[in-house]
């Protein structure tokens, strides 16, 4: 009986640890996308603006040298620009808006800022696409900065939390 009580113990326990771990992590995995994301944009835009490579080019160039934990959406943006030709850009980076939120723990603002991309990608000449392309930079580095205020203050805390938890239920049931 005590053995049966001390594994049950250690399973809510590390439940209850790995819970608060998991989303804790969240926040972590949110900021170092965002880093990845921008160091993807900033390819983009020097293959857009200073090679003037065409956009479907530019998005596999972009699949191919950014961070693959990012970069595959600028892979699956491309090909749904092949597939939905009649779509435009704009409606191929909706296509990717769903894996955004729920693969890469990105929030509303920072989709907004990326499909806002989408929206002024290739409507204007290059001289125009340089300044769309530093507005949008300057608008990640500021979710960057507040995804890392956000880490800092509740990354800890989840963890905790799922700790704590874990400890008052086996105070509870022993």
């Amino acid at each position: 009986m005590v053995l049966l009580k001390l594994i049950s113990t250690f399973f809510i326990f590390l439940t209850s640890s790995t819970i608060g771990y998991l989303y804790g992590k969240t926040f972590s995995s949110r900021f170092e996308n965002l880093i990845y994301l921008e160091q993807c944009i900033k390819i983009l835009e020097t293959e857009i603006v200073y090679a003037a490579t065409p956009l479907p080019e530019a998005l596999s160039n972009v699949f191919n040298k950014g961070k693959k934990k990012v970069s595959y959406i600028f892979d699956e943006i491309k090909e749904n620009l092949f597939l939905n030709k009649e779509g435009g850009v704009y409606n191929s980076f909706l296509s990717v808006e769903n894996k955004l939120y729920e693969e890469l723990y990105l929030q509303k603002e920072d989709v907004e800022v990326f499909l806002s991309l989408g929206r002024v990608l290739g409507t204007s000449d290059r001289k125009d696409q340089q300044k769309n392309f530093a507005l949008i930079l300057n608008q990640i580095d500021t979710q960057i900065l507040e995804a890392k205020i956000e880490r800092n203050k509740n990354e800890k805390l989840y963890r905790s939390l799922g700790i704590i938890t874990g400890v008052g239920i086996i105070i509870l049931l022993v």
